[in-house]
């Protein structure tokens, strides 16, 4: 069951609208008849990038954890343009997380908890708990700190 509401409650976050695209691609693309890939987003809301810089240096693990929570209700914004409803979600297959970070910097899976974390929040352990990779990298786009894309399952 899908519990959107109660996560926002619980971060203190709202649902952004669908963010627009930054380039020549599909925000959602659906393939095998129930899986759906979704392309990155970044920690922007409504259009507004809401942190810049790197890990390790202008930004701390806490707030990284919540670029990624914002770059996961993104990817919720889209996929529920998509498909109409979060109710058709049978569970998320694997997220990566991108996170960008200083040569020192180490602790790229602490910052992605904080998207795995919603992830569960709103959907469950079982369909929310899913594989994952946390990926260090040395830029994202607009100097962004995280980026992440997501792989989904929905119900027939």
């Amino acid at each position: 069951m899908v519990k959107l509401e109660e996560a926002l409650k619980k971060h203190q976050l709202s649902m952004p609208n669908p963010p627009a695209k930054g380039g020549i691609y599909e925000p959602v693309k659906e393939f095998g008849g129930n899986f759906c890939y979704l392309s990155g987003c970044t920690p922007s809301f409504n259009g507004e990038v809401k942190l810049t810089g790197k890990l390790g240096k202008e930004v701390t693990i806490e707030q990284g954890q919540e670029a990624a929570r914002v770059c996961v209700l993104n990817l919720m914004a889209n996929l529920q343009a998509f498909c109409g409803s979060l109710d058709k979600v049978k569970r998320i297959v694997k997220m990566i997380a991108f996170v960008a970070g200083t040569d020192t910097f180490y602790d790229h899976p602490k910052v992605a908890n904080g998207g795995s974390e919603l992830l569960v929040d709103i959907f469950g352990e079982e369909a929310g708990r899913c594989a994952r990779s946390a990926i260090g990298v040395n830029a994202l786009p607009g100097n962004v700190p995280v980026e992440v894309e997501l792989l989904v399952e929905l119900k027939p």
